[in-house]
Protein backbone atom coordinates (compact mmCIF):
# COMPACT_ATOMS: atom_id res chain seq x y z
CA UNK A 1 0.00 0.00 0.00
CA UNK A 2 1.55 3.31 -1.02
CA UNK A 3 1.71 6.54 0.90
CA UNK A 4 2.56 9.69 -1.04
CA UNK A 5 4.91 12.15 0.67
CA UNK A 6 4.11 15.60 -0.71
CA UNK A 7 5.34 19.03 0.35
CA UNK A 8 3.14 22.04 -0.37
CA UNK A 9 2.97 25.72 0.49
CA UNK A 10 0.83 26.49 3.51
CA UNK A 11 -1.85 28.26 1.46
CA UNK A 12 -2.33 25.28 -0.91
CA UNK A 13 -1.99 22.28 1.40
CA UNK A 14 -5.54 22.07 2.75
CA UNK A 15 -7.06 22.26 -0.73
CA UNK A 16 -4.73 19.58 -2.08
CA UNK A 17 -5.46 17.28 0.85
CA UNK A 18 -9.22 17.73 0.60
CA UNK A 19 -9.19 17.20 -3.18
CA UNK A 20 -7.37 13.89 -2.85
CA UNK A 21 -9.84 12.59 -0.27
CA UNK A 22 -12.96 13.98 -1.98
CA UNK A 23 -11.87 12.45 -5.30
CA UNK A 24 -11.25 9.14 -3.49
CA UNK A 25 -7.61 9.03 -4.53
CA UNK A 26 -6.56 8.92 -0.87
CA UNK A 27 -8.35 7.45 2.12
CA UNK A 28 -6.72 9.99 4.44
CA UNK A 29 -4.20 12.81 4.19
CA UNK A 30 -2.22 13.90 7.24
CA UNK A 31 -0.99 17.50 7.25
CA UNK A 32 2.20 18.26 9.18
CA UNK A 33 3.68 21.76 9.38
CA UNK A 34 7.40 21.97 8.60
CA UNK A 35 10.23 24.38 7.87
CA UNK A 36 11.99 23.61 4.59
CA UNK A 37 15.44 24.63 3.39
CA UNK A 38 16.09 23.98 -0.30
CA UNK A 39 18.01 25.13 -3.34
CA UNK A 40 15.99 26.56 -6.21
CA UNK A 41 17.34 28.36 -9.28
CA UNK A 42 20.79 28.72 -7.72
CA UNK A 43 19.70 30.22 -4.39
CA UNK A 44 19.01 28.71 -0.98
CA UNK A 45 15.49 29.34 0.31
CA UNK A 46 13.75 28.78 3.66
CA UNK A 47 9.98 28.52 3.74
CA UNK A 48 7.14 27.26 5.86
CA UNK A 49 5.54 24.29 4.14
CA UNK A 50 3.18 21.45 4.93
CA UNK A 51 4.00 17.78 4.54
CA UNK A 52 1.06 15.81 3.18
CA UNK A 53 1.04 12.07 3.83
CA UNK A 54 -1.61 10.69 1.49
CA UNK A 55 -2.67 7.08 2.10
CA UNK A 56 -3.65 5.54 -1.23
CA UNK A 57 -3.81 2.18 -3.00
CA UNK A 58 -1.70 0.57 -5.69
CA UNK A 59 -4.48 1.10 -8.24
CA UNK A 60 -5.17 4.75 -7.36
CA UNK A 61 -1.60 5.95 -6.89
CA UNK A 62 -0.90 6.93 -10.53
CA UNK A 63 -4.06 9.08 -10.62
CA UNK A 64 -3.17 10.60 -7.23
CA UNK A 65 0.29 11.54 -8.49
CA UNK A 66 -1.18 13.05 -11.65
CA UNK A 67 -3.79 15.04 -9.70
CA UNK A 68 -1.17 16.48 -7.34
CA UNK A 69 1.09 17.44 -10.27
CA UNK A 70 -1.89 19.08 -12.01
CA UNK A 71 -3.11 21.12 -9.00
CA UNK A 72 0.16 21.84 -7.19
CA UNK A 73 1.38 25.46 -7.42
CA UNK A 74 5.09 24.54 -7.67
CA UNK A 75 6.78 24.00 -11.03
CA UNK A 76 8.51 20.92 -9.59
CA UNK A 77 6.45 19.54 -6.70
CA UNK A 78 7.90 17.01 -4.27
CA UNK A 79 5.87 13.82 -4.73
CA UNK A 80 7.54 10.73 -3.31
CA UNK A 81 6.12 7.26 -2.92
CA UNK A 82 6.60 5.09 0.15
CA UNK A 83 5.38 1.49 0.03
CA UNK A 84 4.28 -0.15 3.26
CA UNK A 85 4.77 -3.88 3.46
CA UNK A 86 3.23 -4.24 6.89
CA UNK A 87 0.06 -2.42 7.93
CA UNK A 88 -2.60 -3.37 10.45
CA UNK A 89 -5.12 -5.57 8.60
CA UNK A 90 -8.08 -3.45 9.69
CA UNK A 91 -6.34 -0.26 8.53
CA UNK A 92 -5.47 -1.82 5.17
CA UNK A 93 -9.07 -2.93 4.65
CA UNK A 94 -10.37 0.54 5.55
CA UNK A 95 -7.91 2.16 3.13
CA UNK A 96 -8.95 -0.16 0.30
CA UNK A 97 -12.62 0.58 0.97
CA UNK A 98 -12.15 4.36 1.19
CA UNK A 99 -10.25 4.68 -2.10
CA UNK A 100 -11.85 4.01 -5.48
CA UNK A 101 -9.91 2.79 -8.54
Amino acid sequence: MPTAYITAPVDAAADLARTLVEDRLAACVNRVDCDSVYRWEGAVHEDDEVILLAKSTEEAYPALEARVAERHPYDVPCIERFDEDDVLDAFGAWREDAVER
